[in-house]
């Protein structure tokens, strides 16, 4: 969160805490308000063990970790989790946000032919039925939900966040993000914060939301933090990432060994999606300790 916690601190305490959400996560749009300075250190600790520190530094690595292993007191850690990068396809999540609020609203028809397509589009990063699905949610409609009251998924009072403007095909783009000009953007707190109000039943109602967390588990393109976490017992992902030239970004909310938690990395590096398939597992044993993993093995 960086300079933007001290600049806006006071006013987003307002803004993020005028809704009531789900009893057992409490405010969802609170998130921020639980940063945690230990969790954060460790994960500095553990990045520049990676010899991943400089990266932090120049701007050039993002992460976000939230630990929702007790949902009532999440535990925020972050760097750069305000900076805006180019991130390829893990926007299309916010194509899938968009989508199930027009389901939601009665405005599309969740069919076989739309389910699949979704699916495909996340799974799979399906450029054809991420276009498909932006065409029929409508392009400028997927920003307008993003910016909206009810999501403030992209807000400019936070350095913006999830953006959609231009088709996962050929040609130029549409609707460039109002404050980085970027095509297919994304921060990590913001990506958090979309996982995070997933998990809170607070996108769409508790049927819907179910088959959207359904369609971001079982990823079919095994790299970067599904790599990372493959050793892993027990491991559960629900993801989305993206890759374009040296831009390299993962997102997901995972689940194992009675613990939860989400973690997004955004890289812009050749090797990035190498960095984010080594710091998954550090990050992932800052929750999930490994004693506990060790105990569960022994059967004892």
């Amino acid at each position: 969160m960086g300079g933007y916690r001290s600049i806006f601190g006071p006013l987003l305490a307002v803004l993020f805490a005028c809704s009531a959400f789900a009893d057992d996560l409490g405010d969802a749009s609170s998130l921020r308000e639980n940063y945690d300075p230990d969790l954060t250190s460790a994960m500095k600790r553990e990045l520049n063990r990676l010899g991943l520190g400089s990266a932090v530094a120049a701007e050039k690595l993002c992460v976000a970790l939230v630990d929702i292993s007790q949902p009532d007191s999440p535990r925020v850690a972050e760097v750069n989790g305000d900076h805006m990068m180019y991130a390829a396809s893990l926007p299309k999540i916010a194509i899938l946000l968009g989508a199930f609020v027009e389901i939601e609203r009665g405005q599309l028809t969740l069919d076989d032919k739309v389910r699949e397509s979704m699916t495909r589009m996340i799974r799979f990063s399906s450029n054809t039925d991420a276009t498909y699905m932006l065409n029929r949610v409508g392009k400028t409609r997927v920003n307008r939900i993003l910016q909206s009251d009810r999501f403030r998924l992209y807000d400019p009072l936070v350095n913006g966040g999830l953006w959609v403007g231009k088709e996962y095909a050929r040609g130029t783009a549409y609707q460039l993000d109002p404050l980085h000009h970027l095509a297919h953007g994304a921060t990590a707190m913001q990506t958090a914060r979309f996982y995070y109000l997933l998990e809170a039943g607070e996108l769409v109602n508790p049927k819907l939301t179910r088959i959207m967390k359904g369609m971001l588990g079982d990823p079919g393109i095994h790299h970067k933090f599904v790599l990372g976490l493959a050793d892993r017992p027990g491991v559960k992902l629900y993801r989305k990432s993206g890759t374009w030239h040296e831009w390299h970004a993962d997102s997901a909310l995972v689940e194992a060994q009675g613990h939860k938690y989400i973690l997004v990395g955004l890289a812009q590096d050749p090797r990035g999606g190498e960095w984010l398939a080594a710091l998954a597992p550090k990050m992932h044993d800052l929750i999930v300790p490994t004693r506990l993993v060790a105990n569960s093995n022994r059967g004892d």
